[in-house]
């Protein structure tokens, strides 16, 4: 990442590199871990290659790392307001962080009207959708996100 496209730098210091966000990420999301009892830091270096496989920007692949930073309050969302990132990377955060009691087609809008946001969850999709991953659950269990991940790649257009 670096510096903006611009030239010039996120106020007066400088951004925070691909590896310090995923550091940030990884420090942020430490002692989690997600439905299978997988450390969290696995899903999250899932998507931030998901994105870097199909082509995202820097400021893609960041936003991955942090795709569920602020959903899943391990950073606070006055953090990211004032975080060493571009704009547009901060943006994508927002359209993918899902918020309390918000309807799913108000939170696929909001990734559809963010530049960049659909490829970050198209790739969140992807990893929470894996076979293998689906596998350890319970049968409830996959079902359930079965069908929750069906209806939000419809939404999408991902379907």
């Amino acid at each position: 990442m670096g510096q903006p496209e611009d030239g010039t730098r996120g106020g007066d210091r400088a951004l925070l590199t691909l590896a310090e966000v995923e550091a940030l990420a990884r420090r942020a999301h430490q002692g989690q871990t997600d439905k299978a009892g997988r450390p969290y830091a696995e899903h999250l270096a899932a998507v931030a290659e998901g994105v870097r496989a199909r082509g995202g920007s820097d400021e893609q692949i960041a936003a991955a790392w942090l795709h569920d930073a602020v959903e899943d309050g391990a950073l606070p969302a006055a953090w990211l307001d004032g975080a060493a990132l571009p704009a547009s990377t901060k943006a994508m955060v927002r359209a993918v962080s899902k918020r309390p009691g918000e309807p799913v087609e108000t939170y696929a809008a909001r990734i559809l009207a963010t530049p960049g946001a659909l490829l970050i969850k198209e790739a969140d999709l992807a990893h929470n959708t894996d076979p293998a991953r689906l596998a350890v659950l319970d049968a409830a269990t996959r079902e359930r996100l079965a069908v929750k991940y069906a209806r939000v790649r419809g939404l999408l257009g991902l379907a």
